[in-house]
């Protein structure tokens, strides 16, 4: 079996790049990701990407806040150290709204920003991790897995026959900047 993990596809503009989808998956090709360098509308329908749970996690993250506010109000104000203050009740709502707003978007962002990190492992001091070097610049990069594809004449013949200027074989799985 050869050292070769990826084969990777590079395209000079979008439509290309689309067209050489289409012809990948025609030819029962497995694409393992694409890399751009700008959004393209419709390439996630066209790779089966699902939507992402993003939303949810921020939402997640800013219940947490609005529940970490309260239960601070409730816990300070009403149950250690009540205090009266101008007659008004120990907890009272109204005043107390700016605090929770503020909580939630404090641990929205803090926690999305985790996310981002987590999620695209970019922890301090680690090499980012990409296909090649001119996959955001100025190439669209398709990566198919050589593994999960064996038949690389194939892939290469596809992919030139799709308009790719170059095709190169990947032996490493990511390319460092240094």
């Amino acid at each position: 079996m050869s050292n070769i993990k990826y084969i990777l596809g590079h395209f000079a503009d979008p439509d290309d790049l689309m067209h050489g989808i289409d012809k990948l998956q025609e030819g029962n090709v497995t694409i393992y990701d694409v890399f751009t360098p700008m959004p393209i509308h419709g390439i996630e329908d066209k790779l089966g990407i699902k939507r992402s749970r993003l939303g949810r996690v921020a939402f997640g993250f800013g219940l947490t806040g609005t529940i970490t506010a309260i239960s601070m109000i409730y816990y300070m104000l009403v149950y250690d150290w009540p205090m009266n203050i101008g007659g008004k009740p120990h907890f009272a709502f109204p005043d107390f709204v700016p605090i929770m707003f503020e909580l939630t978007v404090l641990f929205c962002a803090f926690g999305m920003v985790g996310t981002y990190f987590f999620v695209n492992h970019l922890a301090p001091g680690r090499a980012p991790r990409v296909m090649d070097l001119r996959a955001t610049n100025d190439r669209f990069v398709v990566a198919i897995d050589a593994r999960e594809n064996p038949y690389h004449d194939k892939i290469d013949n596809i992919l030139k026959e799709a308009g790719a200027v170059e095709v190169k074989h990947n032996e490493r799985k990511y390319v460092s900047y240094e």
